[in-house]
């Protein structure tokens, strides 16, 4: 949250012959009632440990749905430029989900500070019950390496891109 990826992923869309910006986040608010988010940390004693399940069981759904769209795209002739937040174990498991290929990870990483920063400067508050910190480690210590990383802390959106484009051969995983 607050590492660009909206805003990027649809600047590269805008940029490719034919494109669709499929964002991960549609699919959770799609769900009116019953929606239990992921958070950190959950667990605990009773209703909270069936909570905790069903948060993390949405946030898998979620991504299914959202690696079938970008499937479904792709076959009628379009990229997909998929928009969201997978961290850890579960980068790998979303990869396995999607079937096009070629396939392309590229996983924006500012500093912490330069998302606090930017997180501060914003009316929507993206981050719940998550600090920037705890997203921060998750993506550094717990996420694979895989795509092409990059820090975006200093770049325009145009130069992000930019980066993207030219780094499309260090981006493809499969």
């Amino acid at each position: 949250m607050a590492a660009g990826k909206s805003t990027v992923a649809q600047a590269l869309a805008e940029r490719l012959p034919r494109a669709a910006h499929v964002r991960g986040d549609v699919f959770r608010r799609m769900i009116v009632s019953g929606r239990e988010e992921y958070v950190p940390g959950a667990g605990g004693e009773g209703n909270a440990v069936g909570a905790a399940r069903e948060g993390e069981a949405q946030l898998r759904l979620r991504y299914r749905l959202s690696a079938a769209t970008a499937d479904a795209y792709a076959e009628a002739g379009f990229t997909a430029v998929v928009q969201d937040v997978v961290l850890g174990t579960e980068l790998p498991a979303y990869v396995d989900l999607i079937r096009t290929r070629p396939l392309h990870v590229i996983v924006l990483a500012p500093t912490a500070a330069t998302v606090t920063a930017r997180e501060a400067g914003r009316v929507k508050n993206g981050y719940g019950a998550w600090t920037v910190e705890e997203l921060d480690r998750g993506l550094r210590a717990g996420t694979p390496r895989i795509g092409l990383w990059l820090d975006n802390s200093g770049l325009t959106v145009g130069e992000t891109v930019d980066a993207i484009i030219e780094g499309r051969e260090r981006s493809r995983v499969v």
